[in-house]
């Protein structure tokens, strides 16, 4: 599972020094954060109308959707999926409510 997240996080990388006019990931690291963000809320808002469609071949496609986006902003942002990946790890065995409790007010 991880594989797919190791090559997205390599050409994520090589996407920010690419041209913004070779591919569309480049084009949104030209654009800036505002523009990353920007999708990255427009994918979240797909992925619940399609869960509450119910229809699931498009709650995984926007899925897909929203945590490729999301991908795109932890980069822009010098973060990887193992970042996440990390922090989930840490929850881990912690109950929610726990861990809810624990955080920094």
């Amino acid at each position: 599972m991880n594989d797919i997240l190791e090559q997205l996080t390599e050409v994520l990388e090589q996407r920010k020094t690419a041209s913004s006019d070779s591919s569309y990931v480049a084009s949104l690291y030209g654009k800036g954060l505002d523009a990353i963000l920007k999708k990255v809320g427009e994918e979240a808002t797909e992925t619940v109308i399609a869960a509450k469609d119910g229809d699931a071949d498009k709650i995984v496609y926007e899925t897909a959707d929203l945590w490729f986006h999301t991908l795109i902003m932890l980069s822009h942002q010098g973060l990887t999926a193992n970042d996440v990946l990390d922090e989930l790890a840490r929850r881990f065995g912690l109950s929610g409510l726990e861990e809810k409790a624990n955080r920094p007010k």
